[in-house]
């Protein structure tokens, strides 16, 4: 049996890390930083709420705090039921991710992908396989290279919307195609669209309004400044939200009931926080429209939403380049090979644009050929 036990064992090594995000926790600091992808940090004092109404302990809420689970499915117009808390769009991936497949199931996609969903799909020992989304399609969701890599055994296919690290928006037909697809061998679709919201003008809703196939996980994140909540959800239909709110006991079992309480909170005032983040992104997009437009040195294709854009650098090492820009220039971005991508890096929106305008200025300067 011992034996036995050893000669299995390389089969069972997990994927337990993400190379992006040690990166992101160790080297992305910089006095301007535009490896963010989020907006600016919401205040505490700009919130209306009283602080003597928070207290520390739940007073036993279960499976879910009604109040969130109401104001969620309230945003997106569908049953609470259907809402399962999480912490963070992260951790609702991998809640999604493990509730819905078993090692060995076949996991399809995207690419360039964010890295961390990569790394929650290995370390659930799915067999990952990818399909396409190129520049020279606008980084498009294309269904006929969906139709093309799915295969009988693939039990869920993963986008993100909008696409990070791009910001390219995947319109309710083109998902909806893909969603007839993935049913047509009995997969599921998994959607991240923890940027969807900042789309500002005529917002999409959910594509988990697009058929049962669909699973669909936020938070309040990236566009509404207050990553320090945590506050994550999955959209997924009753039985399988269930699954998913039984197997968290595993992973956090209980919240932070403060956490909570200012969740809600932030609901009730989701516009104004939305707004403060659209003036500085809207001026950001605008700025970094015109540089780009100078600089031919770099290339991106252009969308009108999203808080991130992804670079292309036209000549050179990269990885080199990247480091010069650190070390030299005190700036960074986010590396493209953390995409699989190792030409291009990403550049964030939202949080500063004097920042951001001096960063760009030092990019301009970081890729004069040096004399």
């Amino acid at each position: 049996m011992a034996v036995l036990l050893r000669a299995t064992l390389p089969l069972l090594m997990t994927h337990k890390h993400s190379d992006y995000m040690h990166w992101s926790k160790t080297q992305s600091r910089a006095r301007f930083n535009l490896a963010t992808s989020g907006v600016a940090p919401f205040p505490l004092r700009e919130l209306p709420v009283h602080l003597e109404t928070l207290e520390i302990n739940d007073s036993d809420d279960g499976y879910g705090h009604a109040p969130l689970q109401k104001a969620i499915a309230a945003h997106h117009g569908v049953n609470p039921d259907c809402v399962v808390e999480s912490a963070g769009t992260s951790m609702a991936n991998h809640l999604a991710m493990a509730a819905i497949i078993e090692p060995g199931d076949e996991v399809l996609v995207e690419h360039p992908a964010y890295g961390p969903i990569l790394d929650v799909a290995r370390y659930l020992h799915a067999n990952v396989k990818r399909f396409p989304r190129t520049d020279e399609t606008g980084w498009a969701v294309d269904p006929n290279a969906v139709r093309a890599c799915i295969t009988p055994r693939t039990r869920l296919v993963v986008i993100t919307n909008l696409h990070n690290p791009t910001s390219a928006l995947t319109p309710d037909s083109v998902l909806r195609e893909v969603g007839d697809i993935a049913r047509s061998i009995g997969a599921l679709v998994l959607v991240d669209e923890v940027y969807l919201d900042a789309v500002y003008q005529r917002t999409p809703r959910t594509s988990f309004h697009l058929g049962p196939e669909f699973v669909v996980t936020s938070s309040l994140t990236k566009v509404y400044g207050v990553s320090g909540l945590r506050c994550g959800w999955i959209l997924a239909h009753p039985d399988l939200a269930w699954k998913m709110r039984r197997l968290n006991d595993l992973y956090s079992a209980t919240p932070v009931y403060p956490g909570l309480l200012l969740a809600v909170a932030v609901f009730k005032h989701l516009n104004r926080l939305r707004e403060k983040a659209r003036r500085i992104v809207d001026a950001d997009r605008k700025l970094l429209r015109e540089f780009l437009i100078r600089q031919s040195g770099l290339s991106a294709v252009w969308t009108d939403w999203g808080t991130t854009s992804f670079v292309q650098l036209m000549d050179g090492n990269a990885d080199d380049f990247f480091e010069r820009l650190r070390s030299e220039f005190d700036t960074t971005v986010v590396p493209g090979r953390f995409f699989e991508m190792p030409d291009y890096c990403r550049i964030g929106m939202g949080m500063n644009t004097e920042m951001l305008a001096e960063g760009l200025d030092r990019i301009r300067r970081a890729l004069r050929p040096a004399s």
